[in-house]
């Protein structure tokens, strides 16, 4: 037992001297992952581009495909999402350590609805806006993980993944 605590001490704090600052002016970072809907399980990549030390702004695409159910018949459907976002990051303003990244921001998307052409349903393609809050804390200089929580788009539910700087 004493010997697993002392590991793990020793590994976060391996992960803290190795963690670096978040997104930078200029510097672009790659984010990929799953996420969380009423609509099956999407998987998203996208590119984040630094504004200034506390501002970013991005890109995302998205692809999931469900199945649905009614009266006893399933319906296949899949959906495609474009987004754009932009982020503020409170790293600055609020003092939080380097190997962190907590942010908020909105989005703006396009969700392409692709269901059999006899679904008696009322999908359709839609223009999308939301809110998002979420983390990041990198294990290294250029990897880390990122959380996201947000309403009302693609991700309802929120989404977890890596982030990449390039």
């Amino acid at each position: 037992m004493k010997r697993t605590i002392i590991l793990i001490v020793m590994m976060a704090a391996l992960a803290v001297a190795f963690a670096q600052s978040p997104i930078s002016t200029g510097q672009t970072q790659l984010n990929a992952g799953v996420g969380l809907s009423a609509w099956g399980v999407p998987v998203y990549a996208g590119l984040d581009y630094g504004l200034s030390r506390d501002v970013s702004i991005g890109a995302e695409v998205s692809f999931r495909s469900y199945r649905q159910k009614i009266a006893q018949v399933y319906w296949d459907h899949s959906v495609l999402g474009i987004s754009g976002n932009v982020n503020y990051h409170f790293n600055h303003i609020l003092n939080i350590p380097e190997p962190w990244d907590f942010y908020a921001g909105l989005n703006l998307g396009y969700y392409v609805f692709n269901s059999p052409s006899s679904y008696p349903g009322s999908y359709k393609s839609q223009l999308g806006i939301a809110g998002q809050i979420g983390g990041r804390y990198y294990f290294t200089d250029k990897l880390g993980v990122n959380l996201e929580f947000g309403g009302g788009n693609a991700f309802s539910g929120g989404k977890l993944g890596i982030s990449l700087k390039l």
